[in-house]
C-alpha cells in the first residue's frame, strides 16, 4: 500500500483479502500509518503476480510475464459485526476453513486490530503474458529464447516450536499442502 505522508511517500508491504467489491487490510490500532489511512488519506494499492521469466535472444527483451492491478482511493474503517466478519474472511482467504478450527478473536484482540476496506472503484490493470518478442535480426541467432514458468506452492508444514506433542495437522493446512 502506498501513501503520501508529511515526511514523504511511503510504500508498505501488506497482506490483503478481497471481500466482494472491496479489498480488506488489517493492522494495529497503534500504527500511525494505519491511522492516517483510516482518517481518509488517499492510497495506492498494487498487486502483481509473476507467471514466468521471459528469456530473449538479446539482453533487451528479457523480462517477466505478469498480471498487475493498481487500485486508488480511500479506505473505510470497519467496526462491529462487519469488522468481525472481515477478520474471519481475511483468515479464510489465506487458510480456507481455518476460522472453523480455532477460537474466535477476543474483544481485546479485536479492539487492538484495525480493519480497513478499500472499494474497487478506481483501478488500472496491466498484463504482459506473451513470450519475448525478438527483433527480426535476432530470430536467426543460435541463442535460446522462451519462457520459464514460475510455480509456487507450499512444501511442508513446520510446527511451531512450542506446539504440544500430539497436536495433529488440521484439515485446513492439509488441504493447502495437497494443492
Amino acid at each position: 500500500m502506498g501513501l503520501s505522508l508529511d515526511e514523504g511517500p511511503l510504500v508498505i508491504p501488506v497482506s490483503f483479502a478481497r471481500q466482494g467489491d472491496r479489498i480488506l487490510f488489517h493492522g494495529s490500532t497503534g500504527s500511525r500509518r494505519m491511522r492516517t489511512v483510516a482518517e481518509g488519506a488517499q492510497i495506492c494499492f498494487t498487486v502483481t503476480a509473476v507467471d514466468a521469466l521471459k528469456i530473449s535472444r538479446s539482453l533487451e527483451g528479457t523480462g517477466l510475464a505478469y498480471r498487475s492491478a493498481v487500485l486508488f482511493g480511500t479506505c473505510t474503517l470497519l467496526d462491529g459485526e462487519e469488522k468481525s466478519q472481515a477478520l474471519n474472511d481475511y483468515v479464510d482467504r489465506y487458510v480456507p476453513g481455518r476460522t472453523g478450527e480455532v477460537r474466535a478473536s477476543t474483544a481485546k484482540e479485536e479492539a487492538a486490530t484495525m480493519v480497513l476496506a478499500l472499494p474497487i472503484d478506481q483501478w488500472s490493470m496491466k498484463v504482459s503474458p506473451n513470450p519475448p518478442a525478438d527483433g527480426a535480426e535476432d530470430l536467426l541467432s543460435d541463442a535460446w529464447a522462451g519462457m520459464l514458468p514460475l510455480r509456487t506452492g507450499f512444501t511442508e508444514a513446520i510446527p511451531a516450536p512450542d506446539l504440544r506433542p500430539g497436536v495433529p495437522l488440521p484439515a485446513s493446512v492439509e488441504q493447502l499442502l495437497a494443492r
